[in-house]
């Protein structure tokens, strides 16, 4: 299967879906930031989930098969423009866009609002997602209201304005194989971010330095961008969930949350690891990060087919509410902190979510009122954590630690994979985090313990070595080569298309 195939059978299966009527889905539009300068542009997920198509100025109709008329498939996009193309970059045009995304038809977007209402006649309903952007909605309507003008005729407007958002949700819910090549890339990517985080942070720098080794290293190795503004909070800073600021001073003593990931073709990652500024735990906190890491194993364990969503969550709070009473921070039974919700003093939001192209991503948690099963395909961050702020009533020696641990885990028919294995998160008998690395043969030298084989990735089962690195070591070369490891290739992570070890499926 090509690459534009895996979206064209996606655009097949919605229309299949709908049964009857046609969908409209825009791509997102260009954001200025200031004047004229624009926000680095970035595609609608459900347009390009359909589509594949990366340009502004976009949308895809689908029209359902009907009484004896085919299904059709076309694309409006901004025609070739030489004089826009030499500022602005290479545009496909309609005609190739057509050739090479597989549409039945593609229009000049100029064309859109000329032809959209004749495409609408006729069709019992319309597909969009209305309530997102004001001024798509009184497009919609516009084009509604002149199907409606020609009444006289004998011609019918659509009758129902349908979410098409509610069909793709569950469609976007479970991964293909191609979607989780690309997942376990961007995944690889980002732990490889964090241990070059781990191995650069010491006493004096500014988070900010931490969030540059990030991204030198998403863009480095092929990501486009952060899947999300990376939080690197130190010391009192990681007990502020969505802390983005990342200017302050690390301080010996205190614990770094970092909590990044990279988008890779659309996909995003999202890992967080914790670890102490100055290589090394305090018995306090490296009681806190025991709990939360046992917690989250708890919660791993549960990420199974035919368990429901809230099913890792649940397993979560059990070993935290027993922690936070070991350690004095809640008092009484485990049933009385969790119904009292006390806990909640230290633990307050929920472990994971679906992850995909959006980092939170597309789907239901409940379905008629019940927490849904989970399957296989579906992935879900795992993200347990334990944040205690100064208090009266809490020992001093545990104010200010921030602590979350996050992997990305994808459900299988046994059970579940865990795509960022490779972020080092165990604790050595010195107090040190673990440094996992691999050996390859083949142009990926970072396997990182991932069973890419059960995932259908194509990548054989590798030994895995593991080496305790503390806060002072360096990357000065950049390769990401530890002592004593001796990869037989430059460390890197991921495959490009074009590679020769690149699964083209």
């Amino acid at each position: 299967m090509t690459y534009f195939q895996h979206f064209i059978a996606r655009r097949q299966h919605l229309a299949s879906k709908m049964q009857s009527g046609i969908a409209v889905i825009p791509t997102a539009p260009e954001r200025l930031r200031n004047r004229d300068a624009h926000y680095p542009y970035r595609f609608d997920s459900y347009f390009y989930y359909l589509t594949g198509f990366r340009e502004p100025e976009a949308v895809l109709v689908l029209v359902a098969a009907g009484d004896g008329v085919p299904p059709k498939q076309i694309l409006f996009c901004r025609e070739k423009n030489q004089e826009r193309e030499i500022w602005d970059g290479y545009r496909y045009g309609p005609e190739a866009a057509k050739a090479i995304f597989g549409f039945d038809e593609a229009h000049a977007i100029d064309k859109l609002d000329e032809l959209l209402p004749k495409l609408l006649a006729d069709q019992p309903a319309v597909h969009t997602a209305m309530g997102l952007d004001p001024a798509w909605d009184q497009r919609v309507i516009g084009w509604l209201n002149r199907v409606r003008e020609l009444a006289r005729t004998g011609i019918v407007a659509p009758a129902e304005i349908r979410d098409s958002r509610t069909l793709l949700d569950e469609m976007r819910l479970i991964k293909g194989t191609d979607e989780l090549q690309i997942m376990q890339r961007a995944a690889d990517i980002s732990a490889q971010a964090h241990q070059r985080a781990m191995q650069t942070t010491q006493p004096g720098m500014r988070e900010y330095e931490i969030e540059a080794e990030l991204l030198y290293t998403f863009y480095r190795h092929g990501a486009q961008a952060p899947a999300y503004t990376s939080i690197v909070a130190g010391g009192a800073n990681a007990c502020v969930l969505h802390y983005v600021q990342n200017n302050a001073e690390l301080k010996p003593g205190d614990l770094l949350l970092i909590d990044a990931g990279c988008e890779l073709d659309g996909y995003a990652s999202d890992i967080t690891r914790t670890f102490p500024v100055n290589g090394k735990f305090t018995a306090a906190q490296r009681d806190v990060y025991q709990l939360v890491l046992a917690a989250q194993a708890a919660a791993i364990a549960q990420v199974q087919p035919g368990n429901r969503w809230n099913d890792p969550h649940q397993a979560a709070l059990q070993v935290l509410a027993q922690g936070f009473i070991d350690l004095g921070l809640c008092q009484g039974s485990v049933d009385a902190v969790l119904e009292s919700e006390d806990y909640k003093r230290f633990y307050m939001h929920r472990t994971g979510h679906w992850l995909g192209l959006d980092v939170h991503d597309a789907g239901e948690y409940k379905l008629k009122g019940e927490w849904r099963q989970l399957e296989p395909g579906m992935v879900l961050t795992v993200e347990p954590g334990c944040y205690i702020r100064p208090a009266d009533d809490v020992p001093e020696h545990f104010w200010n630690i921030g602590i979350r641990i996050e992997d990305d885990v994808v459900v299988t028919p046994s059970g579940h994979e865990i795509l960022t294995l490779a972020a080092p998160k165990e604790i050595a008998d010195g107090g040190e985090i673990l440094h996992g690395l691999g050996r390859a043969n083949g142009p990926s030298a970072f396997h990182g313990l991932l069973r890419r084989e059960r995932l259908g990735l194509g990548y054989p089962e590798v030994p895995d070595c593991r080496i305790i690195c503390g806060g002072d070591f360096r990357f000065p070369t950049g390769d990401g080569l530890l002592p004593g490891a001796q990869p037989e290739l430059p460390f890197h992570v991921g495959l490009a298309a074009g590679d020769p070890d690149f699964p083209d499926k």
